[in-house]
Protein backbone atom coordinates (compact mmCIF):
# COMPACT_ATOMS: atom_id res chain seq x y z
CA UNK A 1 0.00 0.00 0.00
CA UNK A 2 2.80 2.43 0.94
CA UNK A 3 4.57 1.69 -2.36
CA UNK A 4 1.44 2.63 -4.27
CA UNK A 5 0.59 5.77 -2.25
CA UNK A 6 4.15 7.15 -2.47
CA UNK A 7 3.53 7.77 -6.17
CA UNK A 8 1.03 10.47 -5.16
CA UNK A 9 2.32 11.58 -1.73
CA UNK A 10 5.74 12.13 -0.16
CA UNK A 11 7.21 8.93 1.25
CA UNK A 12 7.79 10.51 4.68
CA UNK A 13 4.10 11.49 4.97
CA UNK A 14 2.82 8.04 3.93
CA UNK A 15 5.16 6.27 6.34
CA UNK A 16 4.07 8.56 9.19
CA UNK A 17 0.40 7.82 8.50
CA UNK A 18 0.96 4.07 8.63
CA UNK A 19 3.39 4.25 11.54
CA UNK A 20 6.29 2.78 9.59
CA UNK A 21 9.89 3.99 9.78
CA UNK A 22 11.24 5.26 6.47
CA UNK A 23 14.44 3.23 6.97
CA UNK A 24 12.39 0.04 7.38
CA UNK A 25 10.36 0.84 4.27
CA UNK A 26 13.48 1.46 2.14
CA UNK A 27 15.04 -1.76 3.46
CA UNK A 28 11.91 -3.64 2.37
CA UNK A 29 12.12 -2.04 -1.08
CA UNK A 30 15.76 -3.17 -1.46
CA UNK A 31 14.97 -6.73 -0.36
CA UNK A 32 12.16 -6.95 -2.90
CA UNK A 33 14.44 -5.68 -5.69
CA UNK A 34 17.30 -8.14 -5.03
CA UNK A 35 15.69 -11.20 -6.67
CA UNK A 36 15.10 -9.18 -9.84
CA UNK A 37 18.72 -8.02 -9.84
CA UNK A 38 19.92 -11.62 -9.48
CA UNK A 39 17.65 -12.69 -12.30
CA UNK A 40 19.02 -9.96 -14.59
CA UNK A 41 22.59 -10.98 -13.71
CA UNK A 42 21.76 -14.60 -14.46
CA UNK A 43 20.17 -13.60 -17.76
CA UNK A 44 23.38 -11.79 -18.69
CA UNK A 45 25.35 -14.98 -18.02
CA UNK A 46 22.94 -16.95 -20.22
CA UNK A 47 23.29 -14.43 -23.06
CA UNK A 48 27.09 -14.47 -22.66
CA UNK A 49 27.34 -18.28 -22.95
CA UNK A 50 24.93 -18.28 -25.89
CA UNK A 51 27.00 -15.62 -27.65
CA UNK A 52 30.31 -17.44 -27.01
CA UNK A 53 28.91 -20.51 -28.77
CA UNK A 54 27.76 -18.40 -31.74
CA UNK A 55 24.13 -18.92 -30.79
CA UNK A 56 24.50 -22.71 -30.73
CA UNK A 57 23.89 -23.49 -27.06
CA UNK A 58 20.41 -24.50 -25.96
CA UNK A 59 18.94 -24.48 -22.45
CA UNK A 60 20.48 -27.85 -21.52
CA UNK A 61 24.03 -26.91 -22.51
CA UNK A 62 23.75 -23.42 -20.99
CA UNK A 63 22.53 -24.94 -17.72
CA UNK A 64 25.56 -27.25 -17.70
CA UNK A 65 27.83 -24.32 -18.58
CA UNK A 66 26.50 -22.30 -15.64
CA UNK A 67 27.02 -25.28 -13.37
CA UNK A 68 30.68 -25.44 -14.43
CA UNK A 69 30.91 -21.82 -13.21
CA UNK A 70 29.34 -22.88 -9.89
CA UNK A 71 26.05 -21.18 -10.75
CA UNK A 72 22.92 -23.26 -10.17
CA UNK A 73 20.15 -22.74 -12.73
CA UNK A 74 17.75 -25.44 -13.87
CA UNK A 75 16.96 -26.02 -17.51
CA UNK A 76 13.42 -24.60 -17.16
CA UNK A 77 14.77 -21.37 -15.67
CA UNK A 78 17.40 -21.06 -18.40
CA UNK A 79 14.71 -21.67 -21.03
CA UNK A 80 12.59 -18.88 -19.51
CA UNK A 81 15.57 -16.51 -19.45
CA UNK A 82 16.33 -17.33 -23.09
CA UNK A 83 12.76 -16.42 -24.01
CA UNK A 84 13.05 -13.14 -22.10
CA UNK A 85 16.32 -12.37 -23.88
CA UNK A 86 14.79 -13.42 -27.23
CA UNK A 87 17.57 -15.92 -28.03
CA UNK A 88 17.28 -19.43 -29.47
CA UNK A 89 19.77 -22.19 -30.22
CA UNK A 90 20.70 -23.20 -33.74
CA UNK A 91 19.45 -26.57 -34.94
CA UNK A 92 21.51 -28.90 -37.07
CA UNK A 93 20.09 -29.54 -40.52
CA UNK A 94 20.18 -33.03 -42.02
CA UNK A 95 22.22 -33.52 -45.17
CA UNK A 96 22.17 -36.30 -47.79
CA UNK A 97 24.98 -38.82 -48.01
CA UNK A 98 27.44 -38.08 -50.77
CA UNK A 99 29.60 -40.72 -52.34
CA UNK A 100 33.33 -40.26 -51.75
CA UNK A 101 34.34 -41.98 -54.94
CA UNK A 102 35.46 -45.44 -56.01
CA UNK A 103 37.85 -47.07 -53.55
CA UNK A 104 41.29 -48.44 -54.50
CA UNK A 105 41.75 -50.42 -51.30
CA UNK A 106 39.20 -51.04 -48.56
CA UNK A 107 40.37 -51.93 -45.07
CA UNK A 108 38.07 -53.99 -42.85
CA UNK A 109 35.80 -52.27 -40.37
CA UNK A 110 37.87 -53.03 -37.29
CA UNK A 111 36.21 -50.35 -35.18
CA UNK A 112 32.69 -51.82 -35.59
CA UNK A 113 31.05 -48.73 -34.09
CA UNK A 114 32.89 -49.17 -30.81
CA UNK A 115 33.12 -45.43 -30.21
CA UNK A 116 34.18 -45.67 -26.55
CA UNK A 117 37.92 -46.35 -26.29
CA UNK A 118 39.23 -46.68 -22.75
CA UNK A 119 42.30 -44.46 -23.13
CA UNK A 120 43.80 -41.60 -25.10
CA UNK A 121 45.49 -42.45 -28.45
CA UNK A 122 43.73 -45.78 -28.90
CA UNK A 123 41.45 -44.75 -31.78
CA UNK A 124 41.67 -41.78 -34.13
CA UNK A 125 38.96 -40.93 -36.66
CA UNK A 126 39.21 -38.79 -39.78
CA UNK A 127 36.96 -37.22 -42.37
CA UNK A 128 36.79 -34.39 -44.93
CA UNK A 129 34.26 -31.61 -45.46
CA UNK A 130 34.05 -28.56 -47.73
CA UNK A 131 33.56 -24.87 -46.90
CA UNK A 132 32.24 -22.23 -49.26
CA UNK A 133 34.71 -19.39 -49.83
CA UNK A 134 33.39 -16.80 -52.25
CA UNK A 135 32.32 -18.87 -55.26
CA UNK A 136 34.66 -21.80 -54.67
CA UNK A 137 35.21 -24.56 -52.13
CA UNK A 138 38.06 -25.14 -49.72
CA UNK A 139 38.40 -28.63 -48.27
CA UNK A 140 39.04 -29.36 -44.60
CA UNK A 141 40.40 -32.67 -43.26
CA UNK A 142 40.37 -33.40 -39.53
CA UNK A 143 41.66 -36.05 -37.16
CA UNK A 144 39.86 -36.64 -33.85
CA UNK A 145 41.03 -38.67 -30.87
CA UNK A 146 37.94 -40.69 -30.06
CA UNK A 147 38.56 -40.93 -26.30
CA UNK A 148 37.48 -37.35 -25.52
CA UNK A 149 36.46 -36.26 -29.05
CA UNK A 150 39.43 -33.88 -29.20
CA UNK A 151 40.53 -32.45 -32.56
CA UNK A 152 44.26 -33.26 -32.85
CA UNK A 153 44.97 -32.64 -36.53
CA UNK A 154 43.64 -30.65 -39.46
CA UNK A 155 44.59 -29.46 -42.92
CA UNK A 156 43.17 -27.23 -45.68
CA UNK A 157 43.45 -27.51 -49.45
CA UNK A 158 41.71 -26.47 -52.64
CA UNK A 159 42.19 -30.06 -53.80
CA UNK A 160 40.43 -32.89 -51.97
CA UNK A 161 43.03 -35.64 -52.32
CA UNK A 162 45.40 -37.95 -50.43
CA UNK A 163 47.82 -35.08 -49.76
CA UNK A 164 45.12 -33.29 -47.77
CA UNK A 165 44.30 -36.17 -45.41
CA UNK A 166 47.97 -37.13 -45.11
CA UNK A 167 48.83 -33.61 -43.99
CA UNK A 168 46.12 -33.73 -41.30
CA UNK A 169 47.45 -37.09 -40.11
CA UNK A 170 51.02 -35.77 -39.94
CA UNK A 171 49.87 -32.93 -37.72
CA UNK A 172 48.22 -35.44 -35.37
CA UNK A 173 51.32 -37.64 -35.22
CA UNK A 174 53.45 -34.58 -34.47
CA UNK A 175 51.48 -33.62 -31.38
CA UNK A 176 50.38 -37.04 -30.11
CA UNK A 177 51.95 -40.43 -29.41
CA UNK A 178 51.34 -43.30 -31.82
CA UNK A 179 50.98 -46.09 -29.28
CA UNK A 180 51.19 -49.74 -30.39
CA UNK A 181 47.78 -50.83 -31.65
CA UNK A 182 46.61 -47.30 -32.48
CA UNK A 183 43.75 -47.47 -34.98
CA UNK A 184 42.75 -44.88 -37.57
CA UNK A 185 39.12 -45.11 -38.76
CA UNK A 186 37.55 -43.34 -41.74
CA UNK A 187 35.01 -43.85 -44.48
CA UNK A 188 35.88 -45.35 -47.86
CA UNK A 189 36.73 -42.03 -49.50
CA UNK A 190 39.34 -42.27 -52.24
CA UNK A 191 41.67 -40.09 -50.16
CA UNK A 192 41.81 -42.77 -47.46
CA UNK A 193 41.96 -45.75 -49.83
CA UNK A 194 44.94 -44.25 -51.68
CA UNK A 195 48.37 -45.83 -51.53
CA UNK A 196 49.88 -42.56 -50.31
CA UNK A 197 47.69 -42.46 -47.21
CA UNK A 198 48.22 -46.16 -46.50
CA UNK A 199 51.98 -45.59 -46.61
CA UNK A 200 51.58 -42.71 -44.16
CA UNK A 201 49.78 -45.02 -41.74
CA UNK A 202 52.40 -47.73 -42.09
CA UNK A 203 55.16 -45.20 -41.44
CA UNK A 204 53.69 -44.47 -38.02
CA UNK A 205 52.59 -48.03 -37.25
CA UNK A 206 48.89 -47.19 -37.32
CA UNK A 207 46.27 -49.85 -38.08
CA UNK A 208 43.65 -48.83 -40.66
CA UNK A 209 39.89 -49.34 -40.30
CA UNK A 210 37.10 -48.26 -42.65
CA UNK A 211 33.34 -47.89 -42.52
CA UNK A 212 31.12 -50.12 -44.62
CA UNK A 213 30.24 -48.51 -47.92
CA UNK A 214 27.41 -45.98 -47.60
CA UNK A 215 27.14 -46.40 -43.81
CA UNK A 216 27.77 -42.91 -42.41
CA UNK A 217 26.95 -44.05 -38.88
CA UNK A 218 30.06 -46.25 -38.94
CA UNK A 219 31.98 -42.98 -38.55
CA UNK A 220 29.39 -41.17 -36.45
CA UNK A 221 31.75 -39.08 -34.25
CA UNK A 222 33.23 -37.20 -37.20
CA UNK A 223 29.81 -36.83 -38.81
CA UNK A 224 28.57 -35.33 -35.56
CA UNK A 225 31.59 -33.03 -35.34
CA UNK A 226 31.05 -31.64 -38.83
CA UNK A 227 27.34 -31.28 -38.10
CA UNK A 228 28.23 -29.17 -35.04
CA UNK A 229 30.74 -27.14 -37.03
CA UNK A 230 28.30 -26.36 -39.85
CA UNK A 231 25.26 -25.64 -37.67
CA UNK A 232 26.91 -23.75 -34.83
CA UNK A 233 29.91 -21.94 -36.27
CA UNK A 234 30.21 -21.57 -40.05
CA UNK A 235 28.47 -18.39 -41.35
CA UNK A 236 25.35 -19.11 -43.38
CA UNK A 237 26.80 -17.39 -46.43
CA UNK A 238 30.25 -18.93 -46.11
CA UNK A 239 33.48 -16.96 -46.14
CA UNK A 240 34.87 -14.23 -48.38
CA UNK A 241 38.56 -15.14 -48.22
CA UNK A 242 40.48 -18.39 -47.77
CA UNK A 243 42.58 -16.97 -44.93
CA UNK A 244 39.41 -15.84 -43.20
CA UNK A 245 38.04 -19.39 -43.38
CA UNK A 246 41.28 -20.94 -42.11
CA UNK A 247 41.54 -18.51 -39.19
CA UNK A 248 37.93 -19.05 -38.21
CA UNK A 249 38.30 -22.84 -38.33
CA UNK A 250 41.33 -22.77 -36.05
CA UNK A 251 39.38 -20.49 -33.71
CA UNK A 252 36.59 -23.11 -33.66
CA UNK A 253 39.01 -25.96 -32.93
CA UNK A 254 40.37 -24.02 -29.95
CA UNK A 255 36.85 -23.28 -28.71
CA UNK A 256 35.71 -26.85 -29.28
CA UNK A 257 38.69 -28.43 -27.51
CA UNK A 258 38.96 -26.03 -24.59
CA UNK A 259 35.52 -24.61 -23.93
CA UNK A 260 32.62 -26.41 -25.59
CA UNK A 261 30.91 -28.88 -23.27
CA UNK A 262 30.31 -32.35 -24.70
CA UNK A 263 27.52 -34.60 -23.45
CA UNK A 264 29.67 -37.67 -24.23
CA UNK A 265 32.29 -36.33 -21.78
CA UNK A 266 29.69 -35.87 -19.05
CA UNK A 267 29.62 -32.18 -19.98
CA UNK A 268 33.35 -31.60 -19.89
CA UNK A 269 35.34 -30.11 -22.75
CA UNK A 270 37.64 -32.55 -24.61
CA UNK A 271 40.78 -31.12 -22.97
CA UNK A 272 39.18 -31.20 -19.50
CA UNK A 273 38.18 -34.83 -20.11
CA UNK A 274 41.73 -35.78 -21.10
CA UNK A 275 43.16 -33.96 -18.08
CA UNK A 276 40.77 -35.84 -15.83
CA UNK A 277 41.96 -39.14 -17.29
CA UNK A 278 45.65 -38.26 -16.89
Amino acid sequence: MIAELRESFPTAVVCRVFGVKRSSFYEWIQRRAKPRIRREELKSKVVELHSQSREAMGSRMISKGLKSQKITAGRSLVRALMREANIVSKQRQPHPFRSKGVEAFVAPNRLKRNFKPTAIDQVWCGDVTSLMVGKRWIHLAIVIDLYARRVIGWAFSLVNDANLVSKALRMATAVRTCLPGLMFHSDQGCQYTSRKFQEELVLHGILQSMSHRGQCWDNAPTERFFGTLKSEWVPRNGYSLIEEAKTDMVRFFMYYNRTRLHSYNNYLSPIAMEQKAA
